[in-house]
């Protein structure tokens, strides 16, 4: 009973820490307060402090003024990824695959942050603020501006990157946006929650705000024609904001309930949602878009409530409504004060949320005790990877066990080699997906225990993938693996390392003894490579294409020296009959052969 209500107690903790922050802090008041003062004025934006703390609210006239003369389909999305290359957004377009959607945010926010970035003075703002804590503020379009001068920051910020690559510590920096519409698609969502960034983002809605719905709507002439004056959208009159409302809910209800939809739009970060009754902070993008459509069609008769009163009353009025909750209605009591704090009630279509969002929270669970729980499936596949490091143990003599699988010398060894190669592949896999759906704790890629598990397993498990590779040439209708067949896990694991060691003394320890894995895993891509070039160089008749051969051939012979100098590849790699072995032997046969030519 009590693991029970442990469980259900943190199901919200992700968001609950944020949502206390706002509530016991004065926080919104001053971020609205600086927005107030960047839309009375000209700028672009305010700069401002409370304490330590600097604020910049990006003004929402000044993004209408730009969009005014402006109408050619404003709201479409533009896709990041040729930003990705000059190093703006790197982050955030390096986890697709190719078949999946790229990340895209709203052009013209877009393009007018870029503007905006290249201005002198906003370039000497990011050097005054870049060692001290932030907080990015902007109402309706300002806070997309807002949102992006976030995410720059982070990129860019002099403090770290936010890439799980990074060492360092992300900057201390929180954005809160009041009533900003959508800013990218699901893949943009995902990409954040990826690169562990939805903490830093807290997006404050109120009830019957049409403007942060207004992009799950498709996007039409109408829409677009629209999306210039989106500012003016809770001003419209009453029959047409009343039309108005029946779209918006229509295509809301369809996200929310996962029939198709016609936008790409879709959120991202935390979301406090506000009513009368006071308000509720979720950080699950689906639950989100469910409560934005259930609170706004339930708040359609409501008597509106200005941001101004929100930021001021809010953290107030929650303070005073707090109560307790007996363990016997833990969980359903923390639903009921959810769908009250948003307006919603319990009867009618409040009944039919609860129920649908219950079902929700039920089937989620603590990142912690996910975590924990694959800490015993991580213990289950333990001994997958012990037969394949007594396979290694065993081919080491001869040719090594990266020949030794490859040309598949004991067919039954290589067959349960293979399937606990696959089993291993499919558990780290997982893990993978459970970090980019923000399953696990924030911090899981830099645990040790995981981050040195998933090391160990790449040093042990790649070569074996590569051997494969080439067993079965895939290089011949793929391309090489370094560019066309390294799984993604492997890259990711790359980045874990990477931080931890950047964090330890870099001072060289000489090793007494060979390592017992080689400590680049691609090294027998490398190998394959090189093998390839050196049938080539046997060939060509083309003295420039054979000087690049030759000169590409020697960068690996002189990397693969100093490794087994410094005796960071494995005792296989020297074995007899290993690729690597049988390749030096023919190398220095061609060398001395040209040698002899030459002299002659």
């Amino acid at each position: 009973m009590e693991a029970r209500i442990e469980t259900e107690a943190s199901m919200f903790e992700t968001s609950h820490v944020l949502g206390s922050l706002l509530a016991s802090s004065s926080i919104l008041s001053q971020a609205w307060h600086h927005c107030s003062a960047a839309d009375t004025g000209a700028a672009a934006y305010v700069r401002g402090s409370c304490g330590n703390t600097v604020y910049v609210a990006f003004s929402s006239k000044y993004v209408a003024n730009s969009l005014a003369g402006i109408r050619a389909g404003p709201m479409k999305a533009f896709d990041i990824t040729e930003l990705g290359g000059s190093g703006l957004f790197r982050p955030l377009v390096g986890g697709e695959g190719e078949e999946e959607e790229k990340v895209k945010v709203q052009a013209l926010a877009l393009h007018l942050f870029l503007t905006l970035l290249n201005s002198p003075n906003y370039q000497n703002l990011l050097q005054e603020i870049k060692d001290k804590p932030v907080i990015f503020t902007g109402h309706s379009l300002g806070g997309s501006l807002a949102s992006l001068a976030a995410l720059h920051f982070l990129c860019n910020s002099s403090s770290g990157s936010f890439s799980s690559c990074n060492s360092t510590p992300t900057p201390p920096l929180l954005c809160v946006t009041f009533g900003t519409p959508l800013l990218g698609n699901e893949a943009f969502s995902r990409a954040i929650l990826r690169e562990r960034l939805a903490g830093h983002f807290c997006h404050v809605v109120s009830q019957r705000d049409i403007v942060p719905r207004l992009l799950f709507c498709p996007l039409g002439p109408s829409l677009s024609i629209l999306g210039a004056h989106m500012h003016c959208c809770n001003l419209l009159p009453d029959e047409e904001r009343a039309n108005l409302q029946k779209i918006v809910s229509m295509h809301i209800a369809a996200a929310a309930t996962a029939r198709k939809r016609e936008s790409p739009y879709w959120p991202f970060g935390n979301y406090v949602l506000c009513s009368k009754e006071g308000a509720v902070c979720i950080d699950n993008p689906t639950a989100v878009v469910q409560l934005l459509y259930v609170t706004f069609v339930a708040g359609i008769e409501v008597v509106d409530l200005s941001y101004r009163d929100i930021a001021e009353a809010i953290p107030q009025h929650l303070l005073l409504k707090k109560r307790d909750i007996t363990e016997e209605e833990n969980f359903d009591g923390g639903i009921s004060l959810v769908l009250e704090a948003s307006g919603i009630g319990s009867t009618g279509i409040g009944a039919a949320a609860a129920t649908e969002f219950k079902v929700s929270k039920r089937a989620s669970r603590s990142p912690n005790l996910i975590c924990a729980e694959l800490a015993t499936k991580l213990g289950k596949i333990t001994p997958c990877r012990a037969q394949i490091e007594w396979y290694k143990v065993l081919s080491d003599d001869d040719m090594g066990y990266y020949d030794s699988f490859k040309q598949r010398i004991s067919p039954k060894k290589y067959s349960k080699v293979n399937i606990n190669r696959m089993k291993l592949g499919q558990f780290w896999d997982e893990v993978i997906e459970m970090l980019q759906n923000n399953s696990l704790p924030y911090d899981f890629h830099r645990r040790a225990k995981w981050v040195n598990a998933a090391q160990f397993y790449k040093l042990l498990v790649e070569p074996l993938d590569i051997a494969e590779y080439y067993r079965t040439e895939q290089h011949m209708i793929k391309g090489h693996y370094l560019t066309h067949g390294r799984e993604r896990r492997y890259e990711v694991f790359d980045k874990w390392w990477k931080s931890k060691t950047d964090l330890m003394d870099n001072s060289f320890v000489k090793r007494s003894k060979f390592a017992g894995l080689t400590q680049d895993s691609c090294f027998w891509a490398r190998v394959e490579q090189a093998k390839e070039l050196t049938e080539k160089v046997k060939t060509e008749q083309d003295a420039q294409v054979l000087g690049k051969f030759w000169k590409d051939i020697v960068e690996f012979e002189d990397y693969a020296k100093d490794l087994v100098e410094r005796k960071e590849v494995s005792i296989d790699v020297l074995a007899p009959r290993s690729s690597y072995r049988l390749w030096v032997d023919e190398w220095k046969s061609i060398k001395s052969a040209r040698a002899f030519c030459f002299n002659g």
